[in-house]
Parts: structure tokens; C-alpha cells; sequence
């Protein structure tokens, strides 16, 4: 059978972390020196889903250079200069992360960039999340949890004290997808998405959060995996520096992997 490939959103401008993202994308904007990409892969890695296919866009060049250098960036190093020859001295961890990086456009939409991936999806489930969240969510229980009910979607809903994009519900099933709007039940959408393959049907050119969700929900194809642990996004400074402050404590909440 083969293993679920994880695709990460990296490709958006980040304009309301400015202060970052005008010269860096931002999935590379820093949490204890570590970009956030970094972080979300771990999640994944930790419970054993290791490829990965990144969805470009805004200054992706840069996430590419990171991990075509990544050993020489986090080891250390002996170079010698006449002969460019490099030694490493450190066995990185990520050594069996295959990372598929996929140009989906400067400017598309969420929706579009999906879809623009999709002849890298060869199993009939995917995961799919943001690249500027991070949670300690269990993904084993979250795919197991989709499995178990047969149908297209799965959105991880989250509780946290924001406004993101409202999941009606009732029992498991959503039953109304609505972005960013007041929250009345509590729950909204954390990203942390599991999808059967029908899913690119439903693809078009504009956010997946518009009508390629509200469609899914209205056909009650879409569920959802309540986590109640930890989670936070990073659209503000004030979120990256409550983050880079969680990590410089002993046991940072989403840090799950040793």
C-alpha cells in the first residue's frame, strides 16, 4: 500500500506578517531558529509520512535553496576552500525526506495550487495543510479517522481564541463550510486536511476554503477530526513571537518528536 504523500501551501504572499515575508517566504519565517516549515514536516515525519510535495509560489526559489542546502546549513562543516571540497560532521535526522517541490504560480489561489499538484498524488488519499501552522495533532488517529467514514474530505476543526473559516456541524459530518466569519459553535478550521483523490474534482482556479469545501459540505462528502490539543497559526508577530517564546520553555506544546 502505498503511504499517504503530504502536501504543504507555501506558495502565499504572508502580507499581514509583512515585517517578515518582504524578504522571506512565509513557510521560512523562523520560530526558535527553524523555519515553520521545518516544524510542520517534523509533525508529519514523526509519524512516519516522509514525502512531501511543497506548492510554490511567492519567493519559492528561496525554500528551494534552503533544502538543497539544508545539511551544510544545519551541520557543521569543514571546507576546503582550494578544493571546494565540503565535509559534514553531523547526521541529519531528515535524511529519508523526499520533498517533491512544485512551481504552482505566484499568484494563485489555494484551490488552484492543489489542483496543479495533482499528478503527484499516485495513492487515492493525501493530506494536505497550511504552511504557517503548527499542532500537536496525533496524524495517525486524524488518516484512521478518515478512513473510517468513506467519504472525500476530512478538515482537522480547532478551537482557538481567532476567526478563521466556521464548520458547522452536526455528530462528525460538517454540514456548512463558511471562511472567516464569526464563530458560533466553537470550531474552525485548523487546516490539517485529509482527502480521497474525488477531490480534484471539485478543484478550480480560486481558494479550495470557497466553494470547492462549501460543495463538499453541501454534498456531505466533508468531515471533521475535532482537536481539542494545541494549535496556532502564524499570521501576526504577536503569533510568531507567542510561539518563539513556547519554544524557548522546557517542553514546547507541539514539539512532539525527540
Amino acid at each position: 500500500m502505498l503511504k499517504s504523500k503530504v502536501v504543504i501551501l507555501c506558495g502565499g504572499r504572508g502580507t499581514r506578517l509583512k515585517e517578515e515575508t518582504e524578504t522571506s517566504p512565509k513557510p521560512l519565517v523562523e520560530i526558535g531558529g527553524k523555519p515553520i516549515l521545518w516544524h510542520i514536516m517534523k509533525t508529519y515525519a514523526y509519524y512516519g509520512f516522509n514525502e512531501f510535495i511543497l506548492c510554490l509560489g511567492y519567493k519559492g526559489r528561496m525554500i528551494k535553496e534552503y533544502f538543497l542546502n539544508y545539511e551544510t546549513i544545519n551541520s557543521d562543516i569543514t571546507l576546503n576552500l582550494g578544493k571546494k571540497d565540503i565535509k559534514i560532521h553531523n547526521q541529519i535526522q531528515e535524511k529519508d525526506w523526499i520533498i517533491t517541490f512544485a512551481e504552482t504560480g505566484e499568484d494563485s489561489q489555494t484551490g488552484s495550487r492543489v489542483k496543479k499538484i495533482e499528478k503527484y498524488i499516485d495513492g487515492d488519499v493525501f493530506m494536505l495543510t497550511y504552511g504557517d501552522g503548527v499542532a500537536n495533532i496525533n496524524i495517525k488517529n486524524l488518516l484512521e479517522f478518515h478512513k473510517s467514514h468513506k467519504k472525500i474530505g476530512t478538515i482537522t476543526g480547532v478551537n482557538p481564541l481567532s476567526r478563521f473559516g466556521e464548520l458547522v456541524i452536526k455528530g462528525k459530518q460538517i454540514v456548512e463550510f463558511s471562511e472567516k466569519t464569526q464563530v458560533r459553535e466553537g470550531f474552525v478550521n485548523g487546516g490539517f486536511f485529509v482527502f480521497n483523490r474525488k477531490v480534484f474534482d471539485y478543484l478550480k482556479d480560486g481558494p479550495l476554503e470557497d466553494e470547492p469545501l462549501e460543495k463538499l459540505a453541501l454534498n456531505g462528502e466533508l468531515m471533521v477530526y475535532m482537536h481539542k490539543g494545541f494549535w496556532q497559526c502564524v499570521d501576526t508577530q504577536r503569533e510568531l513571537g507567542i510561539l518563539n517564546n513556547l519554544w524557548k520553555s522546557p517542553n514546547p506544546p507541539w514539539k512532539i518528536w525527540k
